[in-house]
């Protein structure tokens, strides 16, 4: 009978993928509950179930993506609820469960901390509760920051309580890279030139794309080179592989993203073709930022030419870098990929970065990672385009939007029928776990790996 129990319990016993895919799943199901009170919507409205699910889905993926204006379909109650969702989905539900525990001073066993190792990509269970709650700290000290900054322009237009209800939702929004707001119908369009809050939105996307372990590294070895007294060239010597590549990719993407979409629309009449070249500048970075899962906007998106939204698709399928609020399949995958290519052409017998080689077993993860997300995201796309009835490049916005949980729409999401909805919910919640259990699943030892070695199979490719 002993036997059979435990027989009974390593069957029942999850995996940490299913625990994060279950654990979003309840999430979202709790947030559209909620949201289906009475109390939860403005005086004036109704909220169906299938318009509270939807939310709650964008909300707790931290996409962006709505059905409903979020400033004016829910009351102060149901504002509250999304904006507590996005901050869940910015943490993870993993986090928001391991911070309950530490709260409540209960032990974490070790099954909770491989948990967490998993669910953040570490390489090592020691010191798990500290990094934690520096997570947490650190989150709410920027996010708190962001707000105030915030309110110097949001109070005078909106009035004090108004004003910095609105600096707080931004805030907290725009480092989760959820891109939803309580300003008004137009997102950021109405502030496109406004130096202050496109800076500070920017800042808090940045840093909420850049990853925690990547701060971590930069602030440990800032402290480091000021104690002994370190200049910049040691100081960037000091910074781990990870930081350094993460680093260069974001200032390169975010560059190149710049200049493509400058190049783009500089004659665009409804974007930023009348504009100064100060704004233009401005207007472009903004967009090449938004693109990294942030959803934001301060040009309308439905404006933007043809090659604008096809590079946007790419860095929108690209997204932040690991270990942090953006979405997307990372920049670091893609890097590896690439590299990868990159060696093979060179004919060289191991991809090597700053010096140190990696490892076969990560490129398999990012083939892998990669490959089923695009797998996802061009099936979701014809979907959408079946069963809403829309354009190639709506479509396919649309849903690089929803994968890559960014945001941005060139204004159909608010028109689309049930059949799209839910095309667009699998879309964000794909993109939201998928990323995750992928990577979790390809860095997982299982016990079904081949132990027989076969003789090499005589294939052609290319």
């Amino acid at each position: 009978m002993k036997l059979i129990n435990e027989n009974y319990k390593a069957k029942v016993k999850m995996s940490s993928t299913q625990i994060i895919v279950l654990g979003f799943l309840l999430a979202i199901l709790l947030g559209a509950g909620l949201l289906m009170l009475p109390f939860a919507t403005a005086r004036g409205m109704h909220t169906d179930f299938s318009t509270a699910m939807f939310t709650a889905t964008t909300s707790i993926c931290v996409t962006g993506l709505v059905v409903v204006d979020t400033f004016s379909h829910w009351s102060i109650f149901g504002q509250l609820i999304i904006l507590g969702l996005i901050q869940i989905g910015g943490f993870g539900v993993i986090t928001i469960y391991s911070e309950i525990m530490i709260l409540l001073k209960k032990r974490f066993s070790l099954r909770n901390r491989l948990l967490i190792q998993d669910y953040y990509n570490l390489d090592s269970i020691h010191g798990l509760i500290r990094f934690l709650r520096r997570v947490i700290r650190d989150t709410f000290i920027v996010e708190g920051v962001g707000a105030v900054l915030y309110s110097f322009i949001f109070i005078p237009r909106f009035g004090f309580l108004r004003g910095m209800w609105v600096s707080v939702f931004n805030s907290v929004s725009a480092f989760c890279n959820a891109g939803m707001d309580v300003i008004g119908p137009n997102s950021l369009i109405d502030y496109n030139t406004n130096i202050p809050v496109n800076v500070i939105t920017i800042t808090l996307i940045v840093l909420g794309g850049l990853g925690y372990v990547v701060w971590f590294d930069i602030i440990e070895t800032a402290k480091l080179s000021f104690k002994r007294g370190y200049n910049i060239r040691t100081f960037l010597k000091r910074i781990n592989e990870q930081t350094k590549i993460v680093l260069s990719l974001t200032l390169f993407f975010l560059i190149s993203g710049t200049l493509l979409v400058l190049c783009f629309e500089w004659n665009n009449p409804n974007t930023i073709a009348s504009l100064p070249l100060g704004n233009k500048i401005l207007s472009s970075f903004f967009q090449s930022v938004t693109f990294r899962t942030a959803g934001f906007a301060t040009l309308p998106q439905g404006s933007l030419t043809s090659s604008t939204c096809l590079i946007g698709c790419i860095f929108m399928f690209i997204g932040g870098s690991p270990v942090g609020t953006a979405g997307g399949v990372k920049t670091v995958t893609i890097f590896v990929l690439f590299l990868n290519t990159l060696s093979f052409i060179r004919n060289r017998k191991e991809p090597v970065v700053f010096k140190k080689s990696v490892p076969a077993k990560l490129i398999n993860k990012a083939t892998a990672i990669i490959t089923s997300n695009l797998i996802i995201t061009f099936c979701l796309i014809l979907a959408l385009m079946q069963t809403a009835n829309l354009p190639l490049i709506s479509a396919t916005y649309e849903i690089f939007s929803a994968t890559g949980t960014v945001g941005l729409s060139r204004g159909i999401t608010s028109n689309l029928n049930l059949a799209g909805m839910i095309v667009v919910m699998i879309g964000m919640y794909a993109g939201r776990i998928g990323p995750i259990s992928m990577a979790l699943f390809f860095s997982t030892s299982h016990k079904d790996q081949n132990d027989i070695k076969y003789a090499d199979g005589h294939f052609i490719v290319g």
